[in-house]
């Protein structure tokens, strides 16, 4: 049995979004379609030789690392003036082209951070507070239906992009692992709220 292949539903993208970087609405689905083609492809043949969905069996921060990897390089390929930011872990995630040498930056501003999380609103965790344009792309998977061959592929179910500024963040606590972490605040989360670009459900 084929896994089921999702599509981005066009009613449902902000055609009043305020995008920067010469950014399109057509590159967000096109982004989404091509993570749903991937998924579809893969999970087919897992689904094929008798094992469980990536949705099924990739821990949720993973999870969430692949999806970012995934829309970056689709969001690079699709734009008009962005491009994957060639330095290892640096932020942000696209950079504007011909910003810096070679397109790589330890750390830049001319750019957008890619963000992925399971959390209605867009609330997602970050390794700190920045001055920077982030886009959040919530994600929804169906991990209880059963039986499992019949459980809905994954779906984005929100988009924001904010240019939000250190101000809007609230630093959380150490882990037990010593990692520190920052999240948008309550008025943060607002602003990156108001620059809607996809709901699955419009209220």
């Amino acid at each position: 049995m084929p896994a089921q292949r999702n599509r981005p539903k066009r009613d449902n993208f902000n055609a009043a979004a305020s995008l920067p970087f010469q950014l399109r609405l057509k590159d967000f689905e096109i982004a989404m379609q091509d993570v749903y083609d991937l998924f579809h492809d893969i999970n087919t043949g897992l689904l094929e030789k008798g094992l469980e969905r990536l949705d099924d069996f990739l821990r949720p921060a993973i999870m969430s690392g692949f999806l970012s990897d995934l829309l970056t390089a689709s969001l690079s390929k699709h734009s008009r003036s962005l491009t994957q930011n060639k330095y290892f872990n640096g932020h942000p995630d696209l950079v504007v082209k011909g910003a810096y040498p070679n397109d790589s930056v330890k750390a830049g501003t001319e750019g957008v951070e890619i963000k992925t999380t399971r959390k209605s609103g867009g609330a997602v965790d970050t390794h700190g507070a920045r001055d920077q344009w982030m886009a959040v792309f919530v994600y929804n998977t169906d991990n209880v239906t059963e039986p499992a061959r019949k459980r809905m592929p994954m779906a984005f179910t929100e988009i924001y992009l904010a240019q939000v500024s250190i101000a809007d963040f609230r630093k959380n606590a150490r882990g037990e692992l010593g990692t520190r972490t920052a999240t948008l605040h309550r008025e943060g989360v607002l602003k990156l709220r108001e620059n809607w670009i996809y709901k699955d459900k419009v209220s």
